[in-house]
């Protein structure tokens, strides 16, 4: 009897877990056992590995094989365990040296022929064997420029199982010549999100956008067809400051697990923005499915942009399943096989016609909605939904025949934003809090305890119930954002007054 060990790495969401992969060739009756709480594709790399070390000209042991993935009472699922497996057993059968094994992760899916076929989520999986103190990584060739992202990493890549048997000093008899195995293509070209500079007149509208990038503020527009709802939100990517390292390394890591993340374009380090068309599921935008959950739209926009056009055409059910994540920044995903959670800390942009027909802003003297359609309009956007975005703007329709005045670039708002967001790190230095929307209310209410003045027209507005307590601490986040913009270090009663006309909708 022999036994090996090796190491993989198991996803779960977006948390990492080290997997010892154990192998032990016995002899008794010839059978391959693989045990550990497999899913169905990780149940099938029996099939795979077998085929896989045969066409690599070694004989499969002809004993009682028997794998374990330990933890056995962690639910495990995919194919990147293949790798691992194989070269426990052939390990165990002294193919190659098992001294040493135990510190080296395998990542990798094995194809008949023996090539190392890509997987996803190979980021993630190596951070966190990092973080684990696991620095040597094998990989496949088309996953090896995502694997070197992480910093502190040992990378290896290999095209075929005869080059992993190699690589730890074993002498496999046959090593074949072969193309890497190729990831699916990604389409990640990056969009033109055009310029500030493109919007006409807009002046609110616009302030409205720049206090959301400087605080990170949820936001909603309402207003007519064309009057630029859709471009406003569009562009607010690039009025926001590039991510920081860890953040990028978050953002980047979600993007891996999608699929949808090019490494030949190098760690995401600029806010993603995702627009779902009001036709998506909640399993699109929440993330979910059969099987291992995945990302959805809510969690891709992870330090980005989640615009939502034509809100009150989306799903309640879409739109109600947001409420948790604009509260807690996270998704957490409960199936019967465990739990996933995914970070989903957005800026939720909502944009929306006034009433069915698009017409009833103003005076609506040309919308032709009954009473009733409008109301069960705009009842689609439930009221506690409502109370968790920051700021609410009217865009009113561009005056026909207007002669624009040359408007500020992205690029000077961009500036002022910066300016603003460093301002409110010395507000927040040695806090867990990247921008404003995220101070809990208590702490801020403790902090502007003292500046009764200015906070005078928010008790008016919770006295009169025109404010709910909510409503009140989001009023003093904004109040706070303008102040940054302002250059104050505490929100004077000016900036509080705008900070509720931004909320309150009711700007003129």
């Amino acid at each position: 009897m022999s036994l090996a060990t090796t190491v993989a790495v198991c996803l779960t969401g977006l948390s990492g877990h080290v997997i010892s992969v154990q192998a032990q060739c016995a002899y008794s009756v010839p059978g391959f056992a693989l045990v550990g709480l497999p899913d169905t594709a990780l149940s099938e790399s029996r099939d795979r590995v077998r085929a896989a070390i045969l066409s690599s000209r070694i004989p499969f042991p002809n004993k009682k094989v028997t794998v374990n993935l330990s933890p056995a009472s962690l639910p495990k699922a995919g194919s990147a365990y293949d790798v691992a497996i194989a070269i426990a057993i052939l390990a165990g059968e002294g193919y190659l040296p098992s001294r040493g094994l135990d510190r080296w992760i395998h990542l990798g899916e094995l194809g008949l022929d023996g090539r190392l076929q890509p997987v996803r989520g190979v980021l993630p999986m190596v951070a966190a064997a990092v973080k684990s103190g696991y620095r040597d990584v094998i990989v496949p060739t088309a996953n090896y420029p995502e694997a070197t992202l992480v910093p502190g990493a040992q990378v290896q890549g290999a095209t075929t199982l005869a080059d992993v048997i190699a690589l730890h000093g074993g002498e496999p008899p046959f090593r074949p010549v072969m193309e890497p195995a190729m990831p699916p293509t990604v389409h990640a070209e990056a969009r033109h999100r055009g310029d500030l500079a493109d919007v006409v007149g807009q002046h609110t509208a616009k302030m409205a956008l720049e206090v959301a990038a400087a605080g990170g503020h949820h936001l909603f527009f309402t207003g007519p067809p064309g009057a630029g709802k859709t471009m406003l939100a569009s562009r607010l990517p690039g009025i926001l400051p590039a991510l920081s390292e860890s953040q990028a390394v978050e953002v980047t890591s979600v993007h891996s697990i999608s699929g949808t993340f090019d490494p030949g374009r190098g760690l995401v380090n600029r806010p993603p923005f995702e627009d779902p068309h009001h036709t998506a599921t909640p399993a699109s935008i929440v993330g979910g499915g059969s099987g291992i959950p995945r990302p959805g739209a809510a969690s891709r926009a992870h330090r980005g942009v989640l615009f939502l056009d034509e809100a009150p055409e989306f799903n309640p059910r879409v739109l109600e399943t947001l409420r948790q994540p604009l509260e807690s920044g996270e998704l957490v995903i409960h199936r019967s096989g465990g739990t996933a959670r995914f970070p989903a800390r957005f800026q939720l942009i909502l944009a929306s016609n006034p009433c069915p027909c698009g017409m009833g802003s103003g005076k609506g003297v040309r919308c032709v909605c009954t009473p009733m359609a409008r109301r069960r309009y705009t009842s689609r956007l439930s009221g506690p939904l409502l109370d968790r975005v920051d700021l609410q703007v009217a865009v009113d329709a561009v005056r026909p025949g207007l002669n624009p005045e040359p408007a500020e670039s992205s690029a000077t708002v961009a500036g002022r934003v910066r300016a603003a967001r460093e301002c409110s790190q010395q507000r927040l230095g040695g806090t867990t809090w990247c921008v404003n929307a995220e101070i809990p209310g208590p702490w801020l209410r403790g902090y502007l305890r003292s500046h009764r003045k200015a906070l005078r027209e928010v008790d008016r507005a919770l006295d009169a119930g025109t404010l709910s307590l909510r409503g009140a601490d989001r009023v003093l986040r904004i109040a706070c954002t303008v102040g940054d913009l302002r250059g104050h270090s505490v929100p004077s009663a000016e900036d509080v007054g705008l900070a509720m006309m931004l909320r309150m909708g009711k700007l003129v």
